[in-house]
Order: C-alpha cells, then structure tokens, then sequence
C-alpha cells in the first residue's frame, strides 16, 4: 500500500510539472502582458493555498481518503477548462479554480505517507517521496513540452484530466483510510493549534525551506521557458532542461546517498540544497551555452534532493498524528506561496530572464542565511506518531 501512496505522489506533481514549460508561452500567446504572465502563474499557487489550509483541518476530520478522492475528481474537471479558454482572463480564473482543488491532493497524500512511516526511517521515506516529485519533475515537463509540439496544448490538459479520473477512481478501490478524528469538524477546529504549528521552531525552517524551493521553481517555471524561446530553441528543450533537475534528483533519493537524510541534522541537508541552488540559479543567469544550462539544472537537482525530503520529514518529526494534515496543510501553503511570490515578483518589475534567475539566486542568499542562523537556536523533541 505504501507503493500506492508513492505513485499518487507521482500523479499528484505530474499536474504541475507538466505545466512548467507550457504556461508562460500560453498566456503571452493569448496576449497577456509581463504582469498578467506573472498573475496567472502564481494564481495557481496563491489559490494552492487556501486549498492546502482547508485540506489540512478536513484531511484530520474527514479521513484522508475522502479528501483526496474528492480532489483528484475535482481536478480532472479543472483541467478540461484551460482547454475553453481564449483569454489572459479566462486562463487567470482557470488557474484560480484550478489551484484550489489542487490544494487537497498533497497534503492528504503525504498524510497518509506520514502515517506508515517509522521514526528511524523518515529521512529515507521522504527520498522515496522525493524521487517521486523527480519522477513527476521528469517525466512532466517533457511531457508537456513535446505532447504541445506534437499533438497541440489541449491534449496536455485532457491527458492529464483522464489520468486524475482514473487515479480517483483506483483510489477509491483499493487504498485504505489510514486515520479518521473522532471529533467533529467544529470541535477539532482550533485556532490556536494552527498557530503552535505556525510559530514550532523546526517547523519554520521547514516552512522557509519548502518556501525558498518553491520561489526558485517558481522563477524558473517563468524565466526558463522565455530564456530558451529567445535563444530560438525549441519548447521541447525548455521541457528537457526542467526534466534535468529531476534525474538528478532521483539518483540522489535512490542511490545509498538517501541514508544521509537520517544521519545528517535537517537543517544542515536544506542549507546546502540551497548552496546548490544559488550557485545553480547564478550560472543559469550568466550563460546561454546549452551544456552549461544543462549543468547548472544538474545542480539544481542536488539542491532539490537536499531539500525536499529534509524539510517533509521535519514536518513529521514535529506532527502528532492527529494534527498531521493541518502541518502539511500549513507546509504546502508555503510551498504555494513561493511560487507565488516568485512568479509575482518577477512578473511585476518586468525583467529580463537573465536578471530574473539573478534576483532569484539573490533572494535563496538571503533565506539560505536565515536558516542557518537558526539551525541551533532550538530543542523540540520529534513525535513517534
């Protein structure tokens, strides 16, 4: 069952990814400005979050089956709709509706995920989950990329579409609830619990780690796709250079590295994901050489692996089992909201590529700082459960 889980992680990200090369291209042929490119990337994400905090305090509620059976359908419905549009405008609100439904899917997957995993062995389960965000991050952009050249951009969404119908329908057959609160949804709710998972000090670092990740992919899901346009290259490349990262990513979860999740401090693991990322975004921005593009997303993909697992497994080190959905609620909200601010930011000052991958590798500097700075500043015991 727990090899279930992993390929629901897979599908769940294969949304998302396979939509990285596609977006921006899409919205600047509907005739959207630099501004309305940025709004529509993020709105996905902006909305991400309310769904992510909503799923969060049902998935404790409700079961986390329920929840994500109920966003994989709604989903597969959201996606039919970027295949109607004809506007930025239309795209924007696609993308809002979208987001929101969206939102349920993680959170109630890597609940259940938290829920089978074992104290000692966490680090090692999130570099499986991990490979299967590689996974989605290869697999998806390529597919969106060359599906787009060949067979033209609705068949992205309706391919999509159909295999979220399919997933729900697998899911509602054979996974089984893993927890359900006997409390009910009014006294469960405590808003004093959101804000001790808020202010839990490794759950910051989480929250700034999935943050400052996010805000990177963001950059690039914008900045990468028009760089590549403008050097004349095809969108099929734009679709390989973000499918790198995640090879890379994959050999790291997989090979014997993954025992470092467990043997290395958290903290430390998503401070040198965020070195690679610097040094990564910095070359990215300075070269139009395609083996050096090619290199610079090799060392995006070890950032990513250093990342990823370490702040997903902090969140369950951290989370009872009875708060676990609200702590990934809270967690992928941050991750929504750094591919929104990143995708606002860089849309709203109207930069070049080049200057827009810079000011990302600026911005993860400064993050990179912060978390270090606070990587010895607490002792919080982890929870079994």
């Amino acid at each position: 069952m727990l090899y279930f889980i992993y390929i629901i992680i897979v599908i769940a990200f294969l949304d998302t990814f396979s939509q990285l090369p596609i977006i921006a291209p899409f919205a600047q042929g509907l005739g959207a400005t630099s501004l309305m490119i940025g709004l529509i990337i993020g709105m996905y994400s902006f909305a991400n979050m309310g769904g992510n905090i909503l799923a969060g305090q049902w998935i404790d509620t409700f079961g986390r089956k329920k929840i994500l059976v109920i966003g994989l359908l709604f989903v597969s419905i959201c996606l039919i709709g970027y295949t109607l549009v004809s506007t930025p405008k239309q795209l924007l609100l696609v993308r809002l509706v979208h987001g929101i439904g969206g939102g349920l899917l993680i959170p109630a997957a890597f609940a259940f995920l938290g829920d089978r995993t074992q104290p000692n062995s966490r680090g090692k389960a999130m570099a499986f989950s991990g490979a299967c965000v590689g996974i989605a991050a290869i697999v998806g952009p390529a597919f969106g990329g060359i599906t787009k050249g060949t067979l033209g951009i609705n068949w992205v969404f309706y391919i999509i579409s159909g295999l979220f119908l399919l997933t729900a329908l697998f899911v509602s057959l054979f996974l089984k609830e893993s927890f359900i609160s006997k409390q009910t949804l009014k006294t469960n709710f405590k808003f004093s619990e959101i804000i001790r998972l808020l202010t839990l000090p490794p759950l910051i670092n989480a929250y700034i780690g999935a943050f400052s990740l996010m805000l990177t992919l963001g950059i690039l899901a914008y900045m990468l796709p028009l760089k590549i346009e403008a050097t004349g290259l095809s969108t099929a490349f734009s679709g390989i250079l973000l499918s790198t990262f995640g090879v890379v990513a994959i050999l790291v979860f997989l090979l014997p590295t993954n025992k470092l999740f467990d043997k290395v401090k958290r903290e430390k693991m998503v401070v040198y994901g965020m070195l690679f990322v610097i040094f990564a975004l910095l070359v990215l921005s300075s070269f139009e050489n395609v083996v050096i593009l090619l290199t610079a997303m090799i060392f995006y993909g070890v950032g990513f692996a250093c990342i990823f697992p370490s702040v997903t497994a902090l969140v369950i080190d951290h989370s009872h089992q009875n708060e676990r959905g609200r702590a990934f609620g809270i967690f992928y909200a941050f991750f929504s909201l750094g591919v929104v601010v990143g995708s606002f930011l860089i849309g709203a000052i109207n930069v070049e590529p080049n200057q827009g991958l810079f000011i990302g590798a600026v911005i993860m500097t400064f993050l990179a700082s912060v978390t270090k700075w606070r990587t010895q500043k607490y002792t919080v015991k982890s929870y079994s459960t």
